[in-house]
């Protein structure tokens, strides 16, 4: 399967890129499995662990599975000032 990733804050920053295609995925990964595997694959974005998950307009949830070609954001968590 593969998806492009929409990255954001501090994670866009690590990846060098706000943008990210990502192929050899298996189809129907739930969340958790999905961010297990991107962390295996790019260990230098750091823990995913609090990581929010968008598929498309929607916040998924641990349940949700993700699908090819669907665009996946993903939103670190954000603290101001």
């Amino acid at each position: 399967m593969e998806l492009e990733l929409e990255l954001f804050a501090g994670l866009a920053e690590r990846a060098r890129a706000s943008r990210v295609r990502v192929s050899g995925l298996s189809e129907g990964l739930s969340v958790p499995e999905f961010k297990a595997e991107l962390a295996r694959r790019y260990p230098h974005w750091g823990s995913l662990e609090h990581v929010a998950v968008v598929i498309g307009t929607e916040y998924a949830g641990a349940q949700a599975r993700i699908l090819s070609g669907q665009v996946i954001a993903l939103l670190p968590p954000v603290s101001g000032g």
